[in-house]
């Protein structure tokens, strides 16, 4: 029996519209993939991620390529598709009170208009989400190659008079940041968006972070490049 595609939701992020797809039912064996995940070896990868991922091979995207494809093009207008930059099984699991100063802020995956994130959530909404923000001093809500140094200098004054954030997890609006859009958790739920949007994970207070892939906050995580 054929597998019947789901349909995505295309909302818009801001003031500056950026697309953002919402596809529900991504996967037609969500629970094999967590089983997958619960074998796999993971390790930090990174300064900047708050806890520890394992290598995916990104053909588990297969089985839904041709409405990937369809979405990256109308959406993004990436009609020359995209190239893999990685892909791994992701676990949170760092305290609040652990994160590092920079892990307590918005983050950007890149300033490349054409590198885009996909986030496939395998784990339910008691683990929060991932909302997106504006920049209150700039009004940035996107950091492009133009805009980055500007960000960068802005921010670190910021944090210079006001000092670093409290290690706590982003949960709305901040005295340097508003939320400006947010999309909860939903098992088998798969988000795209552009890497150079202002995000950040949203993690409840006091949710447990286990490291067990069949308990914890876990997502697959891949980054594409327009070709």
């Amino acid at each position: 029996m054929p597998t019947i595609a789901p349909s995505p939701t295309i909302g818009r992020i801001g003031n500056e519209r950026e697309p953002i797809i919402i596809i529900d039912g991504f996967s037609s064996d969500p629970e094999a993939l967590v089983e997958r995940a619960a074998g796999e070896t993971y390790r930090p990868l990174g300064p900047y991620y708050p806890g520890v991922r394992a290598p995916l091979a990104a053909q588990y995207l297969s089985e839904r390529m041709d409405l990937l494809q369809r979405l990256l093009s109308d959406v993004f207008g990436l009609q020359d598709g995209a190239n893999l930059v990685e892909c791994n099984f992701s676990l949170v699991t760092t305290p609040p009170a652990g994160l590092q100063p920079l892990q307590r802020l918005p983050h950007f995956d890149s300033t490349d208009p054409g590198r885009l994130a996909v986030l496939h959530y395998l784990c339910g909404p008691e683990c929060g989400g991932t909302a997106f923000y504006r920049h209150r001093a700039t009004g940035f809500e996107t950091v492009s190659a133009s805009r980055v140094e500007d960000y960068a200098l802005h921010l670190d004054d910021e944090i210079d008079r006001r000092g670093a954030p409290p290690p706590a997890y982003m949960q709305g609006d901040t005295p340097l940041f508003e939320q400006i859009y947010r999309v909860n958790a939903a098992f088998n739920r798969l988000v795209i968006y552009r890497g150079w949007t202002l995000h950040a994970g949203t993690i409840p207070d006091g949710h447990a972070l286990p490291a067990d892939p069949r308990t914890g906050r876990l997502t697959i995580n891949t980054f594409l490049q327009a070709r």
